[in-house]
């Protein structure tokens, strides 16, 4: 049987932070507010996991009020959802995604980001997608306020 998945996560910029995107640092004079290192690509990826095995949200599995995940890598928390989707023995057919932001530009970085996604699902390079494109200047991701990911996942399971 194949299952699918979505995910959706967006975050403010907001100075004296790291952006982190797909488990890469990129450089930029503002980073991602959250919790955890709030990488948007990656809670996109792992809700649409997750969403696609019928378990809980990553809110659910690593809620903002537990000390253990402040300022963790996103990267850590995936490799827990992989881990979570193996015991119930899912595998990933693949993973689609989309960055939505204004600045910086996302498409030098694509490579290390699906390299970093890649390994921590431990999947081949090829079943993961990343795209990006902008929101034309509008709403708050067009005056760069923040950025916002989208996910859609296929697993398949003998259940």
């Amino acid at each position: 049987m194949v299952r699918v998945g979505m995910g959706y996560d967006v975050h403010r910029l907001k100075k004296g932070r790291p952006l982190v995107l797909g488990g890469v640092s990129i450089a930029h004079p503002r980073g991602l507010d959250g919790h955890s290192d709030a990488d948007v690509l990656i809670h996109a990826v792992m809700d649409a996991l997750l969403g696609a095995a019928g378990m809980d949200d990553i809110g659910h599995c690593f809620p903002n009020t537990d000390a253990r995940y402040k300022n963790i890598s996103s990267v850590l928390l995936l490799k827990e959802v992989a881990k979570k989707l193996k015991l119930q023995k899912f595998s990933i057919n693949n993973i689609d995604s989309t960055l939505v932001c204004e600045q910086p530009k996302i498409a030098p970085h694509i490579p290390a980001m699906k390299k970093h996604i890649a390994a921590a699902l431990g999947i081949p390079l090829a079943r993961v997608g990343i795209k990006a494109t902008t929101n034309e200047t509008m709403g708050f991701i067009g005056r760069s306020e923040g950025i916002a990911a989208m996910c859609v996942a296929a697993l398949s399971t003998s259940k």
